[in-house]
């Protein structure tokens, strides 16, 4: 799953105007982002394999990112973050970590049985990238509600549907794109380098979103 992640990051931010934008879209990939860096120092492990169907990628070993006790830690350490570093309400930061583990619960949907109930053992998955009409179908349509309520949040409080429409009517598109991007070419190294890349650019461009002017007698969303 990709942009079908971050359906969760504009649901919270619809939920909680007081979160900072740019905390949920890089929370809601933050197990990604760590998976990235651990795929580039070769700690995990992803390999393409062009037989299977739908999505290439075989995740074979990600047991400090993608396993239910590595996604709890992540979720709990970024609630800590949240609350001591950057200072947030503890609403607020519990909803950041709750963005955090909705990752490894929406991977469920759509990961064949790549996930670690407990580090060695026990792989579930439903398997949604088998099918990739279906699955491309459920992200994009998270993505739409996730959207769709942040947007009715803001024009509730008079604040405008323009940032959130541009957002993931962008997210939409870059969807699409990546659909018809060859998937593992230059090797792992290069596949966590481009995907870290995805990550973190799309962060920078939720917190430009976060500094846009509010629109006046509106309360920012």
């Amino acid at each position: 799953m990709f942009v079908g992640h971050y359906s969760a990051a504009l649901a919270a931010k619809g939920a909680e105007p007081r979160t900072p934008l740019w905390t949920v879209v890089a929370g809601c990939q933050l197990i990604d982002i760590g998976w990235s860096v651990l795929v580039m120092a070769g700690v995990e492990k992803v390999r393409i394999d062009p037989s299977l169907p739908g999505s290439s990628l075989d995740l074979y070993y990600m047991p400090f990112t993608h396993s239910l006790p590595a996604a709890i830690i992540w979720s709990v350490a970024a609630l800590v973050a949240a609350r001591w570093l950057l200072k947030l309400p503890f609403r607020v930061a519990l909803i950041i970590g709750l963005v955090v583990f909705s990752h490894w619960a929406l991977d469920f949907l759509v990961h064949r049985p790549d996930l670690l109930l407990w580090p060695g053992d026990g792989k579930v998955g439903l398997g949604w990238w088998n099918y990739p009409v279906p699955e491309q179908a459920l992200e994009i349509g998270l993505l739409g509600l996730g959207g769709m309520w942040w947007a009715w949040s803001r024009g509730r409080s008079n604040a405008g549907v323009g940032i959130p429409l541009l957002f993931t009517a962008g997210l939409i598109a870059l969807q699409i794109a990546v659909m018809f991007m060859p998937q593992g070419k230059g090797g792992s190294f290069q596949f966590g380098l481009n995907a870290l890349v995805a990550y973190l650019v799309i962060t920078l461009a939720a917190w430009a979103f976060d500094r846009a002017p509010a629109k006046k007698g509106s309360r920012r969303r």
